[in-house]
């Protein structure tokens, strides 16, 4: 036989589109080629086809070599093709047989060695083979993770010599995933963190309805301890949401962790950094963080245009890359806490130590963070310095992560039972259903909310706000009482 077909898939965004490696061997003068648009480490694939057939004591085929990697019009990238080119070579010389290849995809970058080493983005290969119902052949070292997919018959690799030898088995032995996936707790106990109630309060609310949260406060205060304790207030990811996250940290070649992540990347992370991006089109921190926290720390540090490009995932749930060859969506449904300070001294409206900076600069500091941002984010909370006593009394926190998670677990469960989803979800006549008010309390909220000229998308965070907070009360209707908490969580910037 002089041509070979076996079968693998490329990488694009979450997908993984099949893709045929057909090898041919022909007379002429010896030469090794690879089309079908594939980039610079799929091309010197041949060096290390070679040097892996022939150190694993197979020979090399003395002929003009093709290899095919259909749909020509498809990117491949990445060394994960190299397994399937070398079976390949081996079944167009005849020096493996071609039903071993049958039903079958191969997944792996070769060493020098012949060994089979890992590679990155493949969980949505092998998801996408399952629904095939096709067995695949991995890297040994990341068999058992990947054998945890739903669905999925994997074979371990250790390396070409013995792979080889184990697709000739009539029934080759499958990896078996023993342990179960697990979401591990992150985050700090509320009960080790001393004062800021109000910052607890509404880090309560945050975690109960989903909601965005601002703190501000004066360097010291305890921003970025409180945002760390957020992810553990908050219950376990759905199945689903798990194996989506996992699929975006296999992707950028993290190890996948089913557990909320919180992401805080500097202030000068990139653009393509924080939303995605690049020539192959990666998720960012946006997407990282999805089903958990987004942290920003020192919020008006960053990029006033890198900031304005939250608008779109905070409201949709989602970023869309487009490309000229494709468009990729990437899931970023996460909560963003973010932190900054009053001020560049960071003591504007505090006695001691006084403030520094003037008026103008104040103002100007305040508004590297546009409106429309600080409208999207539903609770603004202002921190207070924490007097020294306090600090060195331990065992003043109220309660336990554990004890609030609890409450949030109930109060979450409640949301999902009555409309599907959380508060910060609701939009449109779901929103009014959920939110109806009494005659006078309803005249008494419009006022409000004329008076303080809060726009449409205020006047609607507000209500969810509400919601949450008649939620964690188990109150049936939102009552003036709950507004009126809710109206103080909008943005007082500059006041």
């Amino acid at each position: 036989m002089t041509t070979a077909t076996v079968l693998s898939r490329a990488a694009a965004g979450l997908d993984a589109p099949a893709v045929r490696v057909e090898v041919h061997l022909s007379n002429g003068l010896p030469g090794f080629n690879i089309v079908g648009l594939p980039e610079s480490t799929v091309r010197e694939a041949r060096e290390r086809v070679r040097s892996a057939l022939l150190t694993s004591h197979f020979e090399w085929p003395d002929h003009r070599i093709t290899v095919s990697l259909a749909p020509a019009d498809l990117p491949k990238g990445g060394g994960r093709f190299d397994l399937p080119i070398a079976l390949g070579l081996l079944v167009a010389s005849g020096q493996l047989p071609a039903s071993a290849l049958n039903g079958r995809e191969f997944f792996g970058e070769l060493g020098l060695d012949g060994g089979v080493r890992p590679c990155r983005g493949l969980l949505s290969a092998v998801r996408a083979a399952a629904l095939s119902g096709r067995l695949c052949a991995v890297p040994a070292g990341q068999a058992e993770t990947l054998a945890r997919m739903p669905g999925a018959r994997v074979l371990a690799a250790n390396d070409l010599l013995s792979l080889c030898a184990t697709l000739k088995s009539p029934e080759p032995s499958v990896v078996t995933a023993n342990a179960p996936v697990t979401a591990p707790q992150f985050g700090t106990d509320l009960a080790s963190i001393n004062g800021q109630a109000a910052a607890k309060r509404a880090l309560e609310i945050a975690a109960s309805g989903g909601h965005h949260l601002m703190m501000i406060g004066p360097p010291g205060a305890g921003k970025t301890l409180l945002a760390s304790a957020l992810p553990g207030l908050l219950p376990e990811l759905d199945q689903d949401d798990q194996w989506q996250l996992m699929l975006l940290q296999d992707l950028v070649g993290k190890d996948a962790s089913p557990a909320r992540p919180f992401r805080a990347p500097h202030h000068a992370t990139t653009a393509a950094g924080l939303i995605g991006g690049g020539p192959r089109a990666m998720p960012g921190e946006v997407s990282l963080a999805h089903g958990g926290t987004l942290f920003l720390d020192e919020l008006p540090e960053f990029p006033r245009r890198v900031l304005d490009m939250l608008r779109q995932p905070l409201e949709s749930g989602e970023i869309i890359l487009s490309r000229a060859r494709c468009v990729h969506r990437f899931p970023a449904r996460f909560q963003l806490v973010a932190a900054m300070n009053p001020c560049p001294c960071g003591y504007a409206g505090s006695e001691a130590p006084p403030c520094r900076c003037s008026t103008d600069t104040v103002r100007r500091y305040q508004a590297r963070v546009s409106g429309p941002l600080l409208d999207r984010i539903d609770l603004h909370v202002a921190l207070e310095r924490q007097d020294t006593a306090s600090l060195l009394t331990p065992g003043q926190g109220p309660e336990s992560s554990i004890s609030v998670r609890e409450r949030v677990e109930r109060c979450q469960s409640t949301q999902l039972t009555r409309q599907g989803c959380l508060n910060t979800s609701l939009s449109g006549d779901a929103l009014v259903d959920a939110c109806r008010l009494e005659a006078n309390v309803k005249q008494w909220f419009e006022r409000a909310c004329d008076t303080l000229q809060l726009s449409a998308r205020s006047v609607h965070r507000t209500l969810k706000v509400a919601r949450t907070l008649s939620d964690m009360t188990e109150q049936s209707a939102v009552g003036e009482a709950e507004l009126l908490e809710a109206l103080g969580y909008r943005p007082r910037l500059g006041e």
